[in-house]
């Protein structure tokens, strides 16, 4: 193979996964609307026509705005590899800044981030249009500015060290990729604990769940189901979106549960007992440490595959490199720049090993709660409040869905007829 017929094959694996996701898009935009008409008969006595309607407007509206973006994607994509700019911005940049690892490494981060500035427009347009039409935007043109740019920081801050770090274990060492891997999840380990003391206070605030008897419930059920969390917190997710959400960070003594305070206004105290022990479920039952292991599997697999291509001439001179054994900046910038199109192609083995983690923390939490009706009231609730999508199409949701849907969940908490 020569690098122009390589060239070629990788335009046919953009192009193929981009066929398909316009493809799904499509797909699922007809069936949303040939349902548009009722509500699922399942949820006519829980869910108003008004809401159903708006629901579908909403699934419509971002169906929609799912396809221009796949196409600007698609778009800027296909001009970065194929136009000859990485190249020509490499050689610029090299003299100027030299080879060393630092600023090499600079390299690497730079380039995704000017990339990210295109993607912008699409950014606000999806939070100050599409997000408002339908009342869930409540954040700030200030506030989304200066989110970007903390962003920004953090990605310098925290990426570049690690790109320098992975550039020279690659001169230092033929074994690179294990240290690369393990230097990674060092990295990881250390987010885990670190994120929710210092990166996370940097977006939003958190409070401590204040006395009373909703703390009192869920204290009580962290006891009756051995977990036993440093602290319960309240997030101050209503400054930036109405959507809500409740999750756990850290592990240990640095383990805390967070519930966005739009959560607390729009459940009952049942149902967010409810809530809260469907993360402990997903604790419980090791969710977290598998889904940790899976990842840090297939990291180490892809440091692996890495290694054996980084140094093949035929990688950088398919998109206009000349290829220098001691600089192996372009291979890697290329095979992140590829990732996303061969790692599609996996996202349903992920999701589905996802929806399998939901429906065992659903039965959990039913299990813990005593019955379904807390958990099945809670799911409704938040299926409303953020006009969740009610019937995707089947094959769609399997591809993409990291969560059952609401009529799928309940199937399997046994309220709905199979």
């Amino acid at each position: 193979m020569n690098p122009s017929h390589l060239a070629v094959l990788v335009l046919a694996l953009v192009l193929a996964k981009a066929g398909v996701q316009f493809w799904l898009n499509r797909l699922n935009r007809r069936h949303v609307r040939a349902h548009a008409g009722s509500i699922p008969e399942a949820l006519r006595e829980t869910m108003n026509e008004d809401t159903y309607a708006k629901s579908v407007d909403y699934t419509l509206a971002r169906n929609a705005f799912s396809a221009f973006s796949l196409g600007w994607s698609f778009v800027l994509l296909v001009a970065v590899l194929f136009s000859g700019a990485l190249p020509w911005f490499f050689d610029w940049y090299k003299s100027q800044a030299g080879g060393g690892y630092w600023s090499m490494a600079g390299f690497l981060v730079l380039v995704p981030l000017v990339l990210s500035v295109f993607s912008l427009p699409l950014g606000w347009y999806a939070q100050f249009r599409l997000e408002e039409r339908f009342g869930f935007n409540t954040t700030t043109p200030g506030t989304w500015w200066a989110d970007w740019a903390k962003s920004l920081m953090l990605s310098l801050i925290l990426g570049w060290p690690m790109a320098a770090l992975v550039l020279w274990l690659i001169a230092a060492s033929d074994w690179w990729w294990i240290w690369a891997w393990g230097s990674v999840m060092v990295f990881q380990l250390l987010m885990v604990i670190l994120a929710p003391q210092i990166i996370m206070p940097l977006f939003n605030k958190f409070t401590p769940l204040p006395d009373g008897p909703l703390k009192d419930r869920l204290l009580a059920l962290g006891e009756r189901t051995g977990f036993n969390a440093h602290t319960i917190q309240v997030m101050d997710g209503s400054r930036r979106s109405r959507h809500s959400n409740a999750f756990f960070t850290g592990f240990g003594r640095w383990r805390k549960i967070v519930l966005f305070d739009t959560l607390i206004e729009q459940l009952g105290e049942a149902e967010l007992e409810a809530v809260l022990a469907h993360e402990i479920g997903h604790y419980k039952k090791g969710h977290i440490p598998k889904s940790m292991a899976l990842s840090a599997v297939g990291t180490l697999v892809g440091f692996w595959v890495l290694s054996l291509l980084i140094d093949q001439p035929l990688l950088v001179e398919a998109f206009g490199f000349t290829h220098a054994a001691s600089q192996p900046a372009p291979a890697l910038l290329l095979l992140a720049l590829l990732g996303g199109t061969v790692f599609f192609w996996l996202t349903p083995l992920a999701n589905l090993l996802s929806r399998r983690y939901e429906y065992e923390a659903d039965a959990y939490a039913a299990e813990a709660m005593g019955g379904t009706d807390s958990m099945v009231g809670a799911l409704r609730k938040l299926a409303e409040q953020n006009l969740s999508n009610l019937v995707p199409h089947p094959v769609f949701s399997w591809v993409y869905y990291s969560h059952p849907t609401l009529l799928e969940r309940e199937q399997a908490l046994g309220n709905q007829p199979a």
